[in-house]
């Protein structure tokens, strides 16, 4: 009776929880897909008759070393000039971040400082406050942009639209691979979910609201996140402009992309708890779709992955079926090959693909772990710090 009750439990565990990680990362993208090929294609982009007016919002805190290259980049854009506006904000910088953006005050570089230590949110809350441009573009200091790339995202916008984001693209140029493989998947979904409905979410380097749309959010929220949502929770949509193009260098470390997941994934738990409301299948049927595919199940699969192997492990020893010892022979397999990967990375030999991105995956699934931890016993984190580069 026992051993029928453990056998049911683990039944239930394992194809629960291996639903979830099939959902998240296979089925979710295939129904977009599927989904996207009955939509009539949507005109994406549209002429510029006249250029509405757009300040470009960079995010420093202590950039000295790449502060300067970023606002070359910026004044090398091919947006009219007289249209655009430069700011970069300082969140308390204590290094000569200051010193480099005024520097350029001639050709019309703008530095706010933002005394306290306020993080991002806070800080692009206080500029979007001071500016009058009609869209407003927010970067972060290490994203250097395509020349197009403004004129991309303002030729996405349309009455209907509050928010688009464009495309981040990764140099794995002394970097971490797996990072730039995983970004290439989450850029397929996202081209997906902007054909089918709205995306869930931007990215922090390169992402324009129209500034009637614009809403100012708790400085505990991670911005790129719950603007986009705050976006659709009052009723317009956020789209994706793919030739909108911004490059960046994945983190030189394992180790420095292990400890941005853990930011990253704490402060969008904390965020997302603001937004249960678009959960509501009932009051968004699409849009909670997305969220609960794309964030919440992905957010959630280290428990899923815990589950699927404790669990085939008691049904391999419990049940007569073949399937779960091949299923757990598999799983062997796979965690063998991710060790085998930490070992190259620890020793920077070069490794196969098939060897570095199970190692990659396990480590973000770890720093999810930790995020969803941290979210658990009340952690949130206002505040970045800038990895050396």
């Amino acid at each position: 009776m026992i051993e029928t009750l453990i056998t049911l439990i683990g039944l239930f565990a394992f194809w629960g929880a291996a639903l979830g990680l099939v959902q998240t990362y296979f089925l979710y993208p295939i129904i977009l897909f599927t989904a996207s090929r009955f939509r009539r294609p949507s005109q994406l982009t549209t002429s510029i008759d006249e250029y509405p007016s757009v300040s470009l919002i960079i995010a420093a805190y202590n950039e000295e070393d790449i502060i300067a290259e970023k606002i070359e980049n910026s004044l090398e854009l091919s947006y009219p000039s007289e249209k655009l506006d430069i700011i970069v904000f300082s969140d308390a910088s204590s290094d000569r971040t200051d010193e480099i953006v005024s520097s350029y005050a001639d050709e019309d570089v703008k530095l706010m400082r933002i005394e306290g230590r306020v993080g991002k949110t806070e800080c692009q809350n206080q500029v979007a406050a001071a500016v009058e441009s009609d869209i407003l573009v927010f970067s972060d200091a290490n994203s250097m942009y395509d020349p197009n790339a403004i004129t991309s995202l303002v030729r996405t916008f349309s009455p209907e639209v509050g928010c688009v984001v464009g495309e981040l693209r990764y140099s794995v140029e002394g970097g971490v691979e797996g990072e730039s493989v995983y970004w290439k998947y989450e850029q397929y979904i996202k081209r997906l979910e902007s054909a089918v409905n709205s995306l869930v979410g931007a990215n922090g380097s390169i992402y324009a609201v129209r500034a009637s749309s614009y809403v100012p959010l708790p400085r505990g929220e991670t911005s790129d996140f719950a603007e986009p949502l705050s976006i659709v929770e009052n009723g317009d949509a956020v789209r994706y402009a793919a030739n909108a193009v911004a490059w960046e260098q994945t983190g030189d470390s394992t180790q420095s992309e292990l400890n941005r997941r853990k930011r990253i994934v704490t402060r969008t738990w904390n965020t997302l708890s603001n937004y249960t409301k678009l959960l509501n299948p009932f009051e968004y049927p699409v849009f909670s779709f997305q969220l609960i595919s794309h964030k919440l199940l992905r957010w959630l699969s280290p428990v899923f992955l815990l589950l699927v192997f404790v669990s085939n492990a008691l049904l391999a020893a419990l049940s007569s079926s073949p399937v779960y010892d091949v299923t757990f022979v598999l799983q062997l397999l796979f965690y063998g090959l991710a060790i085998v990967g930490s070992i190259t990375d620890r020793l920077s030999i070069d490794s196969l693909p098939y060897i570095r991105i199970p190692y990659y995956f396990i480590v973000a699934n770890y720093g999810m772990s930790v995020g969803l931890y941290r979210f658990l016993g009340g952690t949130n984190i206002v505040t970045w710090e800038t990895e050396s580069r």
